[in-house]
């Protein structure tokens, strides 16, 4: 368990004040955007799915999330693993249901009832088969950032975070870094249209 020593909650009126505002304290800090920020990311299950994969393996602390969909039923993810043969985007997720991939776009490292995991060589290729997979809906896409987030970061701020919310909300966005995160969260209810909620250790 992390002890946060700051926190920092804003409440918006204006979407496009609470992007500039999440923007304006992400920095050069890795970050990742819902594809329809309007709509945004569930997170009933995102504490839970992250401790799954750590538990069982599936998603190492040095992974770098590059794309992300959390369900209630079903889970996908493109992450940035180092290898032997250097740095590849792995494709971890349901299976399929399409025609037959190509061999140069990746390489099927298991495939069994319910999940598949594909490597590929390059981001674009491994981000692309996501996009088939999930469509989009309700998915987190690292994007206007030098890197994206790592998994130890993303497990130690995002925890405090939703501490701080009343009832589960959509994520429109997120940063994380090593001494500090924030997220900007989706109100479909009532007047207030989007809040930041930011933590971290003390400077």
């Amino acid at each position: 368990m992390t002890t946060t020593q700051n926190l920092v909650v804003r409440s918006f009126n204006d979407r496009a004040e609470g992007l500039a505002h999440f923007m304006l304290r992400a920095g050069e800090a890795p970050r990742f955007i819902a594809i329809d920020d309007q709509a945004g990311c569930p997170m009933d299950t995102a504490l839970a799915a992250l401790e799954w994969t750590r538990v069982v393996g599936i998603l190492r602390d040095d992974d770098l999330l590059h794309a992300g969909r959390l369900t209630s039923e079903t889970a996908a993810a493109v992450v940035e693993r180092k290898t032997d043969r250097g740095r590849q985007f792995v494709y971890l997720g349901p299976r399929l249901d399409a025609p037959p991939m190509d061999v140069f776009e990746g390489s099927v490292l298991y495939d069994e009832p319910g999940v598949k995991a594909v490597e590929f060589n390059q981001r674009a290729h491994a981000l692309a088969h996501f996009l088939r997979a999930t469509s989009g809906v309700g998915a987190l896409m690292a994007l206007l950032g030098r890197r994206a987030p790592e998994l130890r970061h993303l497990r130690r701020w995002l925890g405090p975070i939703l501490q701080e919310l009343d009832s589960p909300r959509p994520l429109m966005a997120g940063w994380f870094a090593a001494s500090s995160g924030g997220c900007l969260f989706a109100l479909p209810d009532g007047d207030v249209v989007c809040r930041y909620i930011e933590v971290g250790m003390e400077p």
